[in-house]
Formats: C-alpha cells, sequence, structure tokens
C-alpha cells in the first residue's frame, strides 16, 4: 500500500524527521520501516534543491516523502509540488480561508489554481501529462498544521473537503496562540487539541503530530489522544544524543582509569 491507500485505510503510520538537508540521512532513515519521512522545510534551511535531493533519496530506498513548506510561499511549494512528493504539509494554517487557498495551490483547474509544468510529477514527460492535470495531482497527500485556535476554531468549516488527507496538530504553537507557550499538555492546551481531534474524526480525517520525543510515555500519550500519524525524532537529535553518549561513556573511563 502506498502513503493514501494507508491514510484511506484508517491506518496508524509513523514517520521520523529530517531537518538536515543531506540526501545520504534521508537515505539512510529510509532504510527503517517509516511509513514516511517528514522532510522539513519550515525549520531548517532546506533549500529547494536540497529538498529535491532528499526526496530523490527517500525514492531510491522506497519510502515515501512528506515535505513540510514554509509558511505561505507559493513559490517553494510550486517547486516542491512539481518535485513529486508522496505528501505535502502547510504550517501554521489561520483560517477556513486561507486554507482553502493554500489546497488551491495544489489543485488544477477547475478545482484549484496550480500553474501546469509538473516535472518529476510526472517522471520529466515518461508519465502521461495530460492523465496528471485530470486526475494524477489527486494522489498527493495534503496535509493542514494545526497550530492556532483561530483554525480549530473554523475547523468545522473545512474539514469535510474531499482533498485534505489529515491535519497536523501543532501543539507547542497551539499552546503560543492561547499565551501558554511551552505548556503542551496544559489544560487547555489539551481542550484545543482535543476539540480539533474530535472534528477530524467525525469527518474520518487522520490526525498527526509531530515531536522531538522518542520515549514511549509520550508516544504512547499521544497515540491515545486520537493521533494515529506519529511522526517522532529528528536526525540532528539521532546525532546529538548518540555524541553525548558516547562522550559521557569516554570521559567515565578516562576518569576511572587516570
Amino acid at each position: 500500500m502506498n502513503l493514501k491507500e494507508k491514510i484511506q485505510a484508517g491506518k496508524s503510520i509513523c514517520g521520523t524527521l529530517n531537518n538536515i538537508p543531506a540526501m545520504c540521512i534521508a537515505e539512510m532513515m529510509g532504510y527503517f520501516d517509516y511509513d514516511y519521512l517528514w522532510i522539513d522545510a519550515e525549520h531548517s534551511v532546506t533549500t529547494t534543491e536540497q529538498c529535491y535531493a532528499q526526496i530523490v533519496a527517500a525514492k531510491s530506498v522506497n519510502k515515501a516523502s512528506i515535505v513540510r513548506v514554509p509558511q505561505n510561499d507559493l513559490t517553494f511549494t510550486k517547486k516542491v509540488l512539481e518535485m513529486g512528493p508522496d505528501g505535502i504539509i502547510f504550517p501554521m494554517v489561520h483560517s477556513a480561508k486561507e486554507a482553502e487557498e493554500l489546497l488551491s495551490y495544489t489543485l488544477y483547474p477547475p478545482l484549484g489554481n496550480r500553474g501546469c509544468g509538473p516535472q518529476r510529477a510526472v517522471r520529466y514527460g515518461v508519465d502521461d501529462e495530460i492523465a496528471y492535470f485530470k486526475s494524477g495531482h489527486g494522489n498527493l497527500c495534503r496535509f493542514l498544521q494545526i497550530e492556532c485556535k483561530s483554525f480549530v476554531d473554523e475547523l468545522e468549516m473545512i474539514a469535510d473537503n474531499p482533498y485534505i488527507d489529515g491535519f497536523i496538530l501543532g501543539l507547542a504553537d497551539l499552546s503560543g496562540s492561547i499565551n501558554e507557550i511551552g505548556d503542551f499538555f496544559g489544560q487547555n492546551n489539551l481542550a484545543l487539541a482535543k476539540k480539533a481531534i474530535d472534528i477530524a474524526k467525525k469527518h474520518n480525517k487522520i490526525v498527526g503530530t509531530a515531536t522531538l520525543a522518542t520515549d514511549e510515555k509520550t508516544l504512547t500519550t499521544l497515540h491515545n489522544m486520537g493521533i494515529k500519524m506519529i511522526t517522532c525524532g529528528a536526525d540532528f537529535n539521532y546525532i546529538v544524543n548518540g555524541a553525548k553518549s558516547t562522550y559521557e561513556t569516554v570521559k567515565k573511563i578516562l576518569r576511572n582509569n587516570r
């Protein structure tokens, strides 16, 4: 099953974050049995060219790729779409109207206003371009990130849109939107998250989140909230934690053997 089929079948899925813009790291992470790699172009220095390299690297090991694009950046978004990722994530959506506009970037007329020019998305002409214009672009997974109270308040207005595959809860920024930043699991933030999850569930949309956490307790808590798409850990965290552990081990050996 491809990523979209897993989502439509209601399966629980997981991925990991790629923030370091190196295709070799995307390839390494792709060897593990995650359902997808989350390539982050919002909170990283990733350029469009580096994004492309990571998508190709993921494909080389038969791994789905989802790209989180920069906020409200039509040019970057258009270029990423032509690269043919399996999914796209729009961050910091504030309203149902904004959500509709963002979705329109991904759909060809008459459904939206995406400009014609697919390249890798149609394997540079190996696939039929006209067929892609008519229906092929529908295979893309589209996710909207819930990070603002204002979007939660209007979620019911957009949740039944058939071109939305899921919503990604950003608990950190969501807490900031109610002036309680950092209180990810605070009562008020969790109430907002539950409201969003309930609406998404009502409209048969998967709910996801991304976290640097890798511990069983945190991931279990998220899953028990009704989050079925968990993106956990990150390449830079794996490096830092591994380096820290090795450093502490070797320093302990040196201290004990003076």
